[in-house]
């Protein structure tokens, strides 16, 4: 087997048929993360402006059998990413291919990190646990084998909550036994405005997540070309934010499991969209990302916005929610998930879905 450096128009064509070719038959993959890819690897997105990426097949004669892209993203500097990995069972010294590519085309890169596709918000880590069952809209799916590829490299892990409305409502009321926060204010997304809204989003996100694991900062057209294939499907409700005095100082991002509407391995399309506009039923909703100001931290802003997506979800029947993902490091997410839904089932919660992204040094 030997690595390929695949290039030009038809390069992409080539590297999707890999995973077409995995996933032939797996009732539960779904191919949702399909535009997140395709604008990452074959388009002129804003991301490219600050990052080399390259694409590779590993074939054994003319059968192509894996495939990744190797992504140097100027803004994370230590790292080379193994990103949108995709390969058939047994086969023999994955990530020594991968290594030598690495080597010839990023000597200058000293860390490697695998799972991590292009940035924390189009997508990270190798699912570990919960292969027979369909992944939520926004989370990775992939064969069971694997994390075997990557054995040996040190993992990071990272988790999921699931747990039932009941559980939500509890939570969402929590916030009014708590203490005011005088000038807080907390409202809707403007859809009308969204290029401002997206740019309030981003400029949040990058104060609030500075010190996260693989965080890189954002521009704000990097994150209007992620909400736009999704903007028919979003709602005004979907993305909130918390203001004091005017000024933004956290947001809550949700959304509908939208793996719900496709029941084969394409992505989305117009038809999901009348669907779901029609009142296609959805059990489901992804508590995406919450994120607040550091000053803030340890104030009613959370659960404010919290609270404030209540109404919205038990007029739209939600039964179940699903919150994530969280580094296992994150210790203050975890404990502050773990501290509500103990109060409101009486005993510690298990985590649900399990991911890991692996590191090693070059």
């Amino acid at each position: 087997m030997k690595a390929e450096l695949i290039e030009g128009k038809p390069a992409y064509k080539t590297f999707a048929k890999v995973s077409a070719d995995v996933y032939a038959g797996n009732k539960y993959f779904k191919g949702t993360e399909g535009s997140v890819e395709r604008l990452l690897l074959s388009s002129d997105s804003a991301f490219q402006k600050h990052s080399d990426i390259k694409m590779f097949v590993i074939r054994n004669g003319n059968d192509c059998l894996a495939r990744f892209a190797l992504i140097h993203d100027h803004r994370l500097t230590g790292y080379i990413q193994v990103a949108f990995f995709e390969a058939q069972k047994d086969l023999c010294n994955i990530f020594s291919i991968i290594k030598q590519e690495i080597y010839r085309h990023f000597p200058q890169c000293k860390k490697v990190v695998v799972g991590l596709n292009g940035h924390l918000n189009y997508g990270a880590g190798i699912l570990l646990n919960r292969f027979d069952e369909a992944p939520v809209f926004g989370l990775p799916y992939n064969p069971e084998y694997y994390a075997n590829y990557f054995e040996g490299l040190q993992r990071r892990k990272m988790f999921t909550f699931r747990f039932g409305m009941d559980a939500y409502t509890d939570w969402a009321h929590s916030y009014s036994s708590q203490r005011g926060l005088n000038g807080l204010t907390v409202r809707f997304m403007n859809k009308k405005h969204i290029e401002k809204e997206s740019e309030i989003y981003t400029e949040l996100n990058n104060q609030a997540f500075a010190k996260h694991p693989y965080w890189a900062n954002r521009d704000k057209d990097e994150d209007l070309e992620l909400f736009k294939p999704f903007r028919f499907l979003l709602d005004n409700e979907n993305l909130i934010f918390a203001e004091i005095n005017g000024k933004p100082v956290g947001f809550f991002l949700w959304y509908p499991d939208f793996n719900k509407l496709v029941t084969s391995q394409r992505d989305l399309n117009a038809i999901d969209v009348i669907k779901y506009r029609l009142g296609k039923s959805i059990d489901t909703f992804r508590f995406t990302e919450i994120g607040i100001l550091p000053e803030y931290h340890g104030s009613p802003v959370a659960l404010a916005l919290i609270n404030k997506s209540l109404p919205a979800l038990i007029q739209k029947g939600y039964k179940y929610c699903e919150g994530g993902f969280i580094f296992e490091e994150n210790r203050a997410s975890i404990a502050f998930v773990k501290r509500i839904l103990q109060r409101c089932y009486g005993k510690e919660p298990n985590t649900y879905r399990e991911f890991a992204t692996f590191e090693t040094r070059l």
